[in-house]
């Protein structure tokens, strides 16, 4: 058995013993009339000061928590107790169980405590009942007629996967007409690997409000939750059922864990009600109609919606309503794309990245124009060296991999890291297959003729020769000219291969640093130095 150290126990002998007798527990949480398995509801150590009727110590743990739980719970009671109580030890301890009595006596025994047994704990079970009636009580997440409704037609959408031809700008209307729901507006949530789900807006009007918002306060975290919180939609989200930090697989995004550790949630918000993950049986109706017609919808035109396009299209379903209970009703529900709308939401989107500036290539026999429309404006941007080992899970973990002719010399490849969100990064890998690969990258001097400011310019050479701008350097910055050294040191060492990576995650957690499962394609190429590239100085001029 476990003790306490003499200094522990010389501690809590220094405070104040009083005349009080205090009650302690340990029980299961959980509700006779719903039937719940008792494994999966956790139990609540209770320490209360039966004279004075307070509580001065609380703690929920795991069923399978062994009795040093309970000691835990009681020093806390002891040393610091839930206000108004103040530090002290009782004159003596009254449990209802036998063995608990005896581990306690077993480890309180130089804490001149006494320890006894009872056949009743009067205000322990006053506060369980209390407990248990708010149990009983307690508003189910979703209305027990439509649980496991919803519940299936989550997972059919799960398996559907709608995000994977989907964007968020790509609206889909649901023209119900039922429990004053005129249309809903449906955004699939999902093609930026961070969080999968349905948002079912209210309003045409919630939704713009909400991008225009999100694209201006972009970096502002109090003004993403407010924006967020002005949102008025009905919402499915999916999320891992449960995991721990060991359990965590750093190559795998949600999509990639099987359908028993999904777990899907419903829920509302409104400026005025919040965020709550609760639907009341009207929101339950609707929330079902819609999914049925939007997966119905999916379902039949997904060879329409997975060829790149976003084309005019619409359906007309008639949806069962309550079929748990045997209802003959039914209505009818229009599903369609709001092509519009989608433009207006990429074109609000596209003015926040409007760049009004463009590099002019001197005439060079062999190239063609230096572009600057493959790396979105508002990309991270890194020059880096990732390790062999690394290198080689790449291999397996990315989503596209060109194979160079690598040595493997020094710490590592050196690579240019260029991060944006996943439906960029698939464009931006598009492109470069389009072209045939990614053939070197450069790095090229550049100037401003206006304000005199000299660049170091990031270049990419695809195989057919297209110049494409992935970044302007200032060559007075010490820390470019750091990286540069390193990247060059980096290149001999390789025999003048190097890398580029494009990963996703750019409004996620791993921005800045993304992780092994955010890096969607990796392409081995040459370096090649200005004087290989052979274009001189570049120039750097306003549009006309």
């Amino acid at each position: 058995m476990t003790s306490f150290s003499r200094s522990t126990i010389r501690r809590l002998k220094k405070l104040p013993q009083i005349p009080s007798v205090w009650e302690g527990d340990r029980r299961l949480l959980s509700s006779s009339s719903r039937g719940e398995d008792s494994d999966s509801r956790g139990e609540c150590i209770l320490w209360v000061d039966a004279q004075q009727g307070i509580v001065r110590g609380m703690d929920v743990v795991n069923p399978e928590a062994g009795p040093e739980a309970i000691v835990r719970t009681l020093m806390r009671a002891i040393e610091t107790p839930q206000s108004p109580a103040k530090p002290a030890r009782p004159q003596k301890i009254v449990v209802q169980d036998r063995e608990i009595q005896f581990y306690l006596r077993g480890v309180l025994q130089d804490i001149d405590i006494v320890i006894d047994r009872v056949p009743e704990l009067p205000l322990i079970d006053e506060l369980f009942r209390g407990f248990s009636e708010v149990i009983d009580n307690q508003i189910p997440d979703l209305p027990p007629e439509y649980a496991n409704l919803l519940l299936n037609k989550a997972f059919a959408i799960w398996k559907l996967a709608p995000w994977e031809f989907l964007e968020e700008q790509q609206i889909l209307s649901i023209e119900i007409n039922k429990w004053d729901i005129g249309t809903l507006y449906a955004s699939v949530m999902g093609m930026l690997g961070m969080e999968y789900g349905i948002l079912l807006y209210r309003s045409e009007e919630s939704l713009k409000y909400f991008r225009a918002t999100v694209l201006k306060e972009y970096f502002s975290q109090e003004y993403l939750e407010e924006a967020f919180l002005k949102q008025d939609c009905l919402f499915l989200t999916f999320e891992r059922a449960s995991q721990t930090d060991e359990e965590e697989d750093i190559f795998a995004d949600l999509a990639d864990f099987p359908l028993s550790e999904i777990n899907p949630t419903f829920g509302n918000i409104h400026p005025l009600e919040g965020v709550r993950s609760i639907l009341y049986e009207e929101e339950a109706q609707v929330t079902l109609v819609a999914l049925e017609a939007l997966y119905r919808f999916i379902r039949d035109q997904r060879t329409n919606l997975s060829n790149g396009l976003f084309p005019s299209l619409s359906n007309r379903y008639r949806i069962s309503l309550l079929p748990c209970l045997k209802s003959a009703k039914s209505i009818s529900v229009t599903v369609a794309t709001q092509t519009q709308l989608a433009l207006e939401l990429e074109e609000m989107s596209n003015n926040e990245q409007d760049d009004d500036r463009e590099m002019i290539l001197p005439g060079v026999p062999g190239l063609r124009p230096l572009r600057d429309d493959l790396i979105p404006p508002d990309s991270f941007l890194s020059l880096g060296v990732i390790s062999w080992e690394m290198l080689e899970s790449l291999q397996y973990k990315s989503k596209y991999y060109q194979v160079g002719e690598v040595l493997q010399a020094g710490d590592g490849l050196p690579v240019i890291l260029i991060q944006t969100s996943r439906p960029k990064a698939k464009n931006i890998i598009e492109c470069i297959e389009k072209y045939g690969g990614l053939q070197a990258i450069c790095f090229n001097p550049g100037a401003d003729p206006f304000d005199g400011t000299h660049y170091d310019l990031g270049l990419l050479q695809t195989q057919n020769q297209e110049l494409f701008l992935f970044g302007e350097f200032e060559d007075d910055d010490p820390a470019h000219v750091e990286a540069r050294q390193k990247w060059n040191q980096r290149c001999q060492n390789t025999k003048g291969y190097c890398g580029l990576i494009i990963a996703r995650g750019l409004t996620g957690a791993s921005r800045g640093n993304p992780q092994l499962r955010d890096m969607m394609a990796l392409f081995e190429a040459r370096y090649l130095s200005p004087k290989e590239l052979g274009v001189g100085t570049l120039e750097l001029i306003p549009q006309l």
